[in-house]
């Protein structure tokens, strides 16, 4: 009787082990967490609030008093390529130079990682304002990234002073808020990049750090001028441009 109850026990042991394990004899590793640190820089240098100035292609000289942005959708690329999606809901992350630039993420699972895709601003099934960005929106508001006369997201709120070539004394503030505004203006972008096969399980957490190239914004695909024009909002012709060269201007810092 005793042999055939330590039978069952060990029968049992077994499904159990086979269930709680992709593989007979494999160990599931706990979940780990990985925190993304989004360092905006101007050629690779990190940036400083005014009074520091620094200048464009078209030789105007700015300096930013107010730097926030959406990262949203944040997906992990797998060795195998296969993907791990963040849940949606909690993928939304305002950066802000004067405030936070980290994004952290928690429960992943344990594997390893080679490239990471995310969006800038929030994509166009979130517009209007939707159930699944409900949680972000009160942080968004409070940091002015909301259009108030319409329902939707500033995906990039840029703003300072400059001075041209042409009068290099007289300092002229600008503002660059970019965002998407119904079907008919759709600014948010999708950016991939690939780092080095890196580690995430519960032992600790992995961090990486995305640099956000502020240069880019005036100079990348487009060149875009502020003495040409110095506030974009809505603006079917300029603030694409801004998100296209915005689109070039994220890079890994392994």
């Amino acid at each position: 009787m005793r042999k055939y109850v330590a039978l069952l026990v060990g029968f049992a042991t077994l499904l159990t082990a086979c269930n709680n394990n992709d593989e007979p004899g494999s160990i599931v590793q706990d979940p780990g967490s990985l925190n993304l640190t989004f360092e905006n820089v101007v050629i690779g240098t990190s940036i400083s609030m005014n009074p520091t100035s620094y200048t464009n292609s078209s030789n105007e000289t700015y300096t930013i008093s107010e730097l926030k942005y959406i990262i949203s959708n944040i997906t992990l690329i797998k060795s195998d390529n296969t993907e791990y999606i963040y849940p949606v809901e909690d993928s939304y992350f305002l950066i802000n130079e004067d405030g936070s630039k980290t994004a952290s993420l928690s429960d992943i699972p344990a594997d390893t990682y080679k490239g990471i895709k995310f969006g800038f601003g929030v994509d166009p099934t979130k517009y209007p304002i939707e159930s699944g960005t409900l949680n972000f929106i009160p942080l968004a508001e409070e940091a002015g990234m909301l259009w108030s006369w319409s329902a939707g997201y500033k995906f990039l709120k840029f703003e300072g002073n400059y001075s041209s070539a042409t009068d290099p004394t007289n300092e002229t503030p600008f503002r660059y808020h970019v965002g998407s505004h119904g079907a008919n203006l759709d600014n948010y972008k999708e950016i991939t990049l690939t780092l080095n096969e890196f580690q995430i399980s519960s032992e600790n957490t992995a961090s990486k750090t995305i640099q956000f190239d502020i240069a880019k914004i005036f100079d990348a695909i487009h060149t875009l001028s502020l003495e040409e024009k110095d506030d974009i909002q809505v603006d079917p012709v300029n603030a694409p441009k801004i998100a296209e060269n915005i689109s070039t201007a994220f890079s890994i810092s392994e």
